[in-house]
């Protein structure tokens, strides 16, 4: 037994080693905005109260196995034992109390972090900004409608202010995180998700796609920049004077597929260039992205022209 305690202690030591070693990776539990924070708090309940049905089941199944031992001849031998009432209210009563609890809490974190739901700003004359988000394959395309600039692979904002995510797609269907922030929400061609956020301390983020999406998928991460007021509003008039100008015919260019993690700026021509976006995958005369095969084609072009009229089809019952 000796022994067995002695290893079983070095490998405890050495997986909060580990543990320790990687703290700086551990982005999850250093969070910087109060959404990642209040989430970083869910998961840390959650994993308590969890822990406190698993924890006590893994020590009883040792003391058992170590205690009813073929070799232990003290052990009490009750081959007719059928009930214990104390017991079953033990290994009853217990989980339902905690299903209980994670229930209520989460029924409540689940309005309170809404992504869909508006953030108050720290100070009441700060308006909130907003962000149009594209996902394409496989970068970011970030669009300032108010500010009239747009981003490739890098997105920047103010501290403490509420930042408003409109998230679409022009290709196969993504998810949007920026994990120090706030949590995902998906991006999906021809639809518009949301995400409120708002970020407590200025820095570098990254920001990622985690909804594996083909070859480039591994490098489609970008920098989330979180300034003071001046330093943003400084960076916002120069980029305002970026030589390169997107517009509709120009953003065709950014459609194809392309693994290029660098850092573009554009003088925004087309203030409504996100809804145009959308309407693509909208109404009989959509257009289909190059990465979809011809399958997919030629059912979503069937599905456009079938008449109003025209009842959906159902599985057959085999009758």
């Amino acid at each position: 037994m000796g022994k067995l305690r002695n290893r079983i202690l070095a490998l405890l030591a050495f997986g909060a080693a580990s543990l320790l070693s990687g703290c700086k990776q551990l982005v999850l539990l250093n969070p910087k905005g109060f959404v990642a924070r209040d989430e970083k708090d869910l998961l840390i309940i959650t994993l308590i109260l969890m822990l406190i049905i698993v924890v006590p089941v893994l020590i009883c199944t040792l003391l058992i196995t170590y205690r009813y031992r073929a070799s232990n001849k003290k052990a009490k031998y009750d081959p007719n034992f059928t009930h214990s009432t104390k017991l079953e209210l033990l290994w009853w009563g217990l989980p339902i109390i905690i299903i209980a609890i994670l229930a209520t809490i989460t029924w409540k974190t689940t309005h309170d972090l809404d992504p869909y739901k508006p953030i108050k700003p720290i100070i009441a004359t700060d308006q909130p900004i907003t962000i149009e988000a594209v996902s394409l394959n496989w970068r970011w395309l970030f669009i300032y409608p108010e500010q009239h600039i747009a981003t490739i692979n890098f997105v920047e904002f103010p501290v403490n202010t509420p930042i408003q995510f409109y998230v679409s797609s022009d290709a196969p269907m993504n998810s949007f995180v920026i994990q120090q922030l706030a949590g995902q929400i998906y991006a999906m061609s021809g639809m518009r998700t949301q995400l409120h956020l708002l970020a407590s301390q200025t820095g570098d983020y990254t920001g990622r796609s985690i909804s594996f999406s083909g070859d480039g998928f591994s490098n489609m991460s970008f920098i989330a920049r979180v300034v003071n007021n001046v330093d943003f509003a400084h960076w916002i008039a120069t980029s305002q004077k970026s030589k390169n100008l997107l517009t509709w015919n120009s953003y065709q260019a950014l459609v194809p597929d392309s693994s290029d993690t660098d850092v573009y700026y554009f003088k925004l021509s087309d203030q409504n260039l996100f809804d145009e976006i959308i309407e693509k995958y909208t109404g009989p005369d959509m257009k289909m992205p190059a990465t979809m095969t011809q399958i997919q084609k030629t059912k979503m072009a069937e599905i456009a022209s079938m008449p109003a009229s025209c009842p959906p089809k159902t599985l057959s019952s085999g009758k």
